[in-house]
C-alpha cells in the first residue's frame, strides 16, 4: 500500500486516538512529569500517546520507519517515515493549558534520504480542532464530529494588521540564538499583534486564517513536519529562516504567503 492518501487518512484516524489518550491525563493534579537528557519534561501522556501511535503504524504499514520524540528511531525499508510528536507543547499540557497539539506526518524519501512531508495532521484534543491535508488534497479543518471544511490561509497583505505567532519568546534569547531577539523586537513593533499561542496550535491558525505568520528560532522535525504540507495546501508558504522549502533546517517561517519576504528580509543570515 503505497498510496500517500492512505496514508493520510490513517493518520487522521490514529491522530485522534492519540490525542483521546491525552485527555485521559490532562488536567490530573496528580500527573507525574518526568526530565530529558535534555532538561525538557515529559509525561506518561507523551510516552503512552507515541506508543499509541507506534503500535497502530506497525500494525498497518509494517515496513515504514518512524521517528517520534520520545523513544528510539524505528528504520523500515518502504520510501515511507512517520514523524510523531505525541504532545506538542508539553509545558501547556503541564500546566493545563488546552492549546497544545497531537502532530503526525509522513515523508517520503527523496534523494537527500531526509525525506519530503506528504501529509500532515495537527489536532488540538483539548478545544477538538484538527487541520490535516496531503500533497494536492487541499487543506481541511474540522472541529469536534462536525463537517471537515476546506480553508485557506488569511489574504491580509499589510504586516501593521497581522497576527504573529511563535512557540516560546526565550527562544530567541541571544545566548541561544544570536540575532535572533532583532527579529522578535522587529515583529513586535511592526505587527498588530504578536503572541506565544505556539506550537502546533499557532501553525494551525496560520493554515485557517487565524494568524498570518508563526516565526520560531528552534524546531525539531517533529515540531514542523506536518505544518508544510498543511500551510502549502491552504495557500500559504513554509520555509526555514534563509528561504529554503525544507522542515529539516532547525528554524521554521509558516505565513499567508504574503507576508513571507518581508518576514525573510528579517531572518536571513541570522
Amino acid at each position: 500500500m503505497n498510496d500517500p492518501t492512505d496514508r493520510l487518512a490513517f493518520a487522521v484516524e490514529i491522530t485522534r486516538e492519540a490525542g483521546q489518550h491525552t485527555l485521559e491525563l490532562f488536567g490530573r493534579h496528580d500527573l507525574f512529569v518526568d526530565r530529558k537528557g535534555d532538561g525538557t519534561p515529559v509525561t506518561e501522556a507523551d510516552r503512552g500517546a507515541e506508543q499509541l501511535l507506534r503500535a497502530r503504524i506497525g500494525e498497518r504499514f509494517p515496513n515504514d520507519s518512524i521517528l517520534g520524540e520520545e523513544f528510539d528511531d524505528k528504520e523500515g525499508d518502504s520510501d515511507y517515515r512517520w514523524v510523531l510528536d505525541p504532545i506538542d507543547g508539553t509545558k501547556s499540557f503541564i500546566y493545563g493549558i488546552p492549546l497544545y497539539t497531537t502532530l503526525v506526518a509522513v515523508l517520503k524519501k527523496n534523494n537527500a534520504d531526509l525525506g519530503d512531508p506528504q501529509a500532515g495532521v495537527i489536532l488540538a484534543p483539548a478545544t477538538g480542532e484538527m487541520a490535516y491535508a496531503g500533497i494536492g488534497t487541499g487543506c481541511w479543518a474540522q472541529r469536534g464530529d462536525g463537517e471537515p471544511r476546506q480553508v485557506s490561509v488569511s489574504k491580509n497583505e499589510a504586516l501593521s494588521d497581522s497576527l504573529i505567532v511563535t512557540s516560546d519568546a526565550g527562544s530567541f534569547a541571544a545566548d541561544r540564538n544570536p540575532g535572533a531577539g532583532d527579529v522578535y523586537q522587529w515583529y513586535q513593533k511592526e505587527c498588530r499583534l504578536a503572541r506565544t499561542w505556539g506550537d502546533g496550535y499557532g501553525l494551525m491558525m496560520v493554515a485557517t486564517g487565524r494568524a498570518e505568520a508563526m516565526v520560531d528560532p528552534i524546531v525539531s522535525l517533529w515540531d514542523v513536519a506536518p505544518a508544510k504540507p498543511i500551510v502549502e495546501e491552504a495557500g500559504g508558504r513554509f520555509t526555514d529562516w534563509q528561504g529554503n522549502p525544507t522542515v529539516h533546517g532547525g528554524d521554521a517561517i509558516a505565513t499567508n504567503g504574503l507576508l513571507h519576504e518581508a518576514i525573510l528580509e528579517r531572518t536571513r543570515g541570522r
